[in-house]
């Protein structure tokens, strides 16, 4: 009938292609929808695409989006294929495009619906979630059973110790040997679904579900389902929630739906309790919500322009030209208004669902959105399921994301089912934290005690004269006599706490003028003679309330036989008191709030609105026992407060044995301050203040500067394994850490065997200048001690021994050595039948690619001192004269043997000692600082996780202590203070440093380009600032501040840092 009969728009009739004749039951084409057929036919659709097109040949390069095309303007590049193209033209349907020749392009984008993962995908991701909970499960038991406890109990606590044992790297060794993944890989998936296991307390899996609620930082609250079931499922399930939500609540919700989760963007008016969520839809109604559901959503509109396009009904080609893509949408939106008339009517004229007509296309195009785009079917099953309670499902109240609800937080316009654009969605309000353990993750569902005891003594009343108490009174509701008569120390938990605080802080008692302890006595009782306040019972035996004048009539719909409770113990009705003292009062004015208090329910509802704002989290059975109102009466009107999104329930106070409320206002507060909290715990220093600490720590500074052979063992020790040029050492890096530096020092450090020294990490490569070694004067080495995990890392590092480009000389020398172990010089000369000068070269292309070393650290002064300066003279003084020939080299022996490339043993220990060591070295550890270490050093994520392993049991602290850094922080507890007093100081001492040194740190901690660690190169710092520096010979004025002494900067920059006694080996 369609296609006979067409579709009567006021612009005529389309879509009419055949004659059907009914009588003989006839059907033939009409004239034209042959070539309507031929030239818009097709079931693919048109995806509106733009023709890149290239002047001047007019040659077809390729297409891109078409709002990509409308977003860019003549002039900008993009990239296509491998093409920077500069854009000329912008055409109603194609781009007109030049060559850029190479020009840094930027990247199109494409917009369009993700494809979806299949169920069985989709059953394997559970099955991986399900396995690493039972293998957590099955290796820490205790601490499995503490989790499931904590989801009946909330107050159940996990030790902090017990997670510090957990071993993510043994669990996921299964998945090494069994499934071949990468170590590294399965590690990190390993930790990641154990941590968000240890936050939830349940593995989101098909079997079973799970809800998590937070607040984010504007005071609403993210919604957040994990449900693995692919995003065709969980897209259904979200648009329906939202437009359950909308129905229930008269409040459109942003949602978003990925592969594995749902989030809905709460505001102020929903609350509810959380395990609902999985109840608000029916498997009997859920097609026909969703129905009603896609019609907003942008799947309809594009699906009904493909189905038109199909239908013939809109056409791609008119007139032997292509239609541009803007005209089809206009056309598709005019035959929907002709169609379906309900889908682009004005709201104001629909009640109710809207009536879907019986139409193919309107029919075709539900069908494709909820099967296609959707999966209902699926969704109807899910539902009956959780109907049958045949999934498990668990609903966690947290304090912060969970590491799965990350994902969700962050999806892109590709998941949203709203449209709200990204820079508006409330998901942009929620703080991550900057990495979630498993000690972090195990306080999600927790609040900070601390926060709630601060909220309750913040909004407690300040009470200093009996118009204070009035107004606390007429907003609190009531106050129970014993409450009034503690005072400022009447909140909860607070009895003693208040007043003995202002105690110990001025030395008084707190007595009033009526001499007893902080009580509000005597204001109540100026308040009672004037009439402004009653003291009341709900019943005999009830507590004593005190209560505003204002607030009885709420209190006689309350309780109608409520009575007063004189000075002299008299009882007297309160409405008899009300009509007799206050008649004004019992007939409320016209607009009072008052007089719309129909019923008890809604008085007390009333009532306790301004109680909760007064208390903080509180029970049902606290307000029943202080009231002396029955439990159900209580039950009732905090329910009409939840069902309002005034309170929220849950167990927020630590041991919580039952149910608690606490005003939305108020909790959103407390998730607030138990976040400060962890950012107070220290105030992040700046990078300036960051640097001058580093510059005490590392004894550069002269207040810091250490003097002896203990002083130089304690600079060792924090240098251990850094690499820097060889010359730099005595040149540059240890004369800046000790007051008179003594070479000699050295050397008895390195007889003894506590230290090696040798190059750690191989070159960037062993082709062209490297391919027989360089020279050995600016060649990494390092000074570790012998036996350094550091050693045996930086050991795999290197290529096998057979893919070292050694010379024929080098290889004969190293093979000695691996045969007859360490060797004096001339031994080795006597055995390589080398003249001495081959014989250096040969030692000092071993010493290049990290293979020998020798006793003393002669032996690499040798290789740095020209043979005419070696003897040297003998010196003046108490010091014996320096020899740095090859006679006082002491033996030679081999750094690094066979086994390079192979894994270090125990990888677990030497990332643990690494970790110390980054430690001892920079007291604060920062990922940008690490850079300065290059290739030394295990991959961040493995120290990531040491480092969090360490903080989890008390040995370092971790948190945000430098300023202007992405990333997680650790630090030492003893270099915490020295931190904050770096912040405190001003010291604008000029202090210079080669390049070369660890803290040449200009380009990484302080702004500004690198100064290459080059060891002619200086850098003069000023305050833990950069001011000067001299480049191959250049002088650079870094800081415009620093030009009042220039004259100074020259003179530092130009003078030499070695001792005098070493300058003659060291030029």
């Amino acid at each position: 009938g369609m296609l006979a009969d067409g579709i009567a728009t006021r612009r005529g009739r389309r879509g009419a292609l055949i004659h059907f004749d009914r009588v003989n039951r006839l059907v033939r084409g009409r004239r034209g929808a042959r070539l309507a057929a031929i030239t818009s036919g097709g079931a693919i659709p048109d995806n509106a695409d733009y023709r890149v097109l290239q002047d001047p040949q007019d040659s077809f390069v390729g297409t891109i989006n078409e709002d990509f095309a409308i977003e860019s303007m003549p002039g900008d590049i993009f990239q296509l294929g491998n093409t920077s193209w500069r854009i000329l033209k912008i055409e109603a349907d194609a781009v007109r495009v030049e060559d850029a020749h190479g020009e840094p392009p930027t990247i199109p984008f494409w917009f369009g619906e993700a494809p979806s993962r299949s169920h069985e995908l989709s059953g394997w991701v559970s099955f991986v979630r399900r396995r690493v909970a039972e293998q957590f499960d099955q290796a820490y038991p205790e601490l499995a059973r503490s989790l499931h406890q904590r989801l009946v109990d909330a107050s159940t606590t996990i030790e902090l110790d017990e997670l510090a044992d957990v071993d993510c790297a043994s669990l996921a060794q299964e998945w090494v040997e069994r499934y071949g993944i990468c170590a590294s890989a399965a590690e990190q998936l390993v930790e990641y679904l154990v941590t968000a296991y240890v936050g939830l307390g349940a593995m989101p899996t098909a079997e079973t579900l799970v809800a998590e609620r937070f607040f984010d930082e504007a005071g609403g609250m993210q919604l957040v389902v994990h449900s693995p079931f692919g995003s065709r499922v969980n897209r259904a399930w979200g648009l329906a929630l939202r437009k359950s939500f909308c129905r229930h609540f008269n409040f459109e919700l942003q949602a978003a739906a990925t592969e594995d989760a749902i989030v809905l963007s709460l505001n102020v008016t929903h609350s509810f309790q959380l395990d609902d969520v999985f109840r608000f839809l029916s498997s009997q109604s859920v097609r026909r919500v969703l129905t009603q559901a896609l019609l907003d959503a942008p799947m309809f509109t594009t699906r009904w322009r493909w189905n038109a396009n199909r239908a013939l009904a809109v056409l791609r080609f008119r007139g032997g030209r292509r239609v541009p893509p803007r005209f089809q949408r206009m056309d598709a939106e005019d035959l929907v208004s002709v169609v379906f008339p309900d889908q682009l009517a004005c709201l104001e004229h629909i009640v109710g669902d809207r009536e879907i007509p019986d139409h193919p296309l309107v029919q075709q195009t539900i069908d494709d959105c909820l099967e296609e785009a959707m999966d209902c079917r699926y969704l109807e099953q899910l539902l009956r399921e959780l109907e049958a309670a045949d999934k498990r499902l668990v609903a966690r109240d947290l304090r912060g994301p969970s590491p799965l609800a990350q994902e969700i937080l962050a999806a892109r316009p590709y998941a949203f089912l709203d449209g709200a654009p990204l820079e508006e969605r409330r998901t942009q309000a929620v703080l991550s934290r900057r990495y979630l353990d498993l000690r972090g993750a195990s306080e999600l569902g927790h609040l900070d005690p601390a926060a709630i005891e601060a909220l309750r003594r913040e909004i407690w009343p300040s009470v200093r004269d009996r118009h204070e108490l009035h107004d606390a009174l007429a907003i609190g509701g009531y106050l129970t006599e014993g409450e009034g008569e503690r005072g400022d120390a009447g909140y909860p938990g607070a009895e003693r706490g208040a007043c003995e605080d202002r105690t110990a802080r001025d030395g008084s008692d707190a007595r009033d003028a009526s001499g007893e302890r902080g009580s509000w006595r005597p204001y109540f009782d100026e308040l009672r003679a004037e009439r402004r306040a009653v003291a009341l019972r709900v019943a005999e035996g009830a507590p004593t309330l005190w209560v505003a004048s204002e607030r009885l009539p709420l209190w006689t719909a309350v309780a109608p036989s409520a009575q007063l409770v004189e000075t002299a113990k008299r009882r007297l009705g309160v409405t008899a008191w009300l009509g007799r003292e206050l008649p004004d009062l019992v007939a409320a004015p016209s607009g009072s709030h008052l007089s719309s208090v129909l019923s008890a329910d809604a008085a007390l509802v009333e009532v306790l609105r301004g109680r909760f704002e007064s208390l903080g989290p509180v029970s049902v059975s606290t307000l029943t026992a202080e009231t002396g109102l029955s439990r159900d009466a209580i039950e009732t009107a905090v329910l009409n407060l939840e069902a309002e999104g005034f309170v929220f329930q849950g167990r927020f106070s630590p041991g919580a044995a039952e149910t608690e409320w606490c005003e939305r206002r108020l909790l959103a507060r407390l998730h607030r301050y138990t976040v400060a909290r962890l950012r107070r715990e220290i105030q992040p220093v700046s990078q300036s203040d960051f640097m001058r600490f580093l510059l005490r720590w590392q004894r550069v500074h002269p207040e810091t500067r250490g003097d002896g052979p203990a002083a130089l063992e304690a600079v060792l020790e924090q240098l251990d394994g850094f690499e820097i040029p060889a010359v730099a050492w005595e040149g540059a890096v240890l004369p800046t850490r000790l007051q008179r530096y003594d070479p000699n020092w050295l050397e008895h450090t390195m007889l003894s065997g506590r230290y090696v020294w040798g190059r750690l990490t191989p070159p960037a490569d062993t082709d062209g200048e490297h391919r027989r070694g360089g020279p050995v004067k600016h060649s990494p080495i390092a000074l570790a001690r012998r036996g350094s995990a550091l050693l045996s890392f930086c050991a795999t590092l290197w290529p096998a021994l057979s893919e070292l480009p050694l010379s024929s000389t080098a290889a004969s020398i190293l093979d000695v050595l691996a045969s007859r172990g360490a060797l004096f010089f001339d031994e080795l000369q006597q055995l390589t039948r080398l003249l001495p000068t081959p014989l250096e070269e040969g030692l000092g292309e071993l010493v290049f690619f990290g293979l020998v070393t020798a006793d003393s650290f002669n032996g690499l002064r040798a290789l740095l001192v020209p043979a005419s300066k070696r003897n040297g003279r003998g010196r003046r003084g108490p010091r014996a004269p320096l020899r740095f020939g090859m006679a006082h080299a002491g033996r030679w022996g081999l750094f690094r043997r066979s086994g390079a490339g192979e894994p270090a043993d125990d990888p677990q220990s030497v990332l643990v000692e690494v970790a110390h060591l980054l430690l001892r070295r920079y007291g604060v550890v920062v990922r940008a600082v690490l850079e300065r270490e290059g290739r030394s050093l295990p991959p961040w994520r493995e120290l990531l996780r040491c480092f969090r392993r360490l903080e989890a049991r008390g040995e370092i602290r971790g948190g945000r202590f430098v300023d202007g850094f992405s990333g997680e922080q650790f630090a030492l507890p003893e270099a915490i203070p020295a931190l904050r007093d770096a912040r405190r100081e001003q010291d604008e001492a000029l202090l210079v440093l080669s390049a070369a040194d660890p803290l040449n740190l200009t380009g990484i901690v302080t702004p500004g380009d690198r100064v290459p660690a080059l060891v002619d190169n200086r850098v003069v710092y000023r305050g833990g600032v950069p001011v000067a520096a001299r480049v191959g010979g250049e002088v650079r004025r870094l800081d415009r501040s620093a030009a009042s002494i220039e004259s100074a900067l020259d003179q530092l920059l130009r003078q030499s840092i070695a001792p005098a006694e070493l300058r003659g080996y060291l030029a």
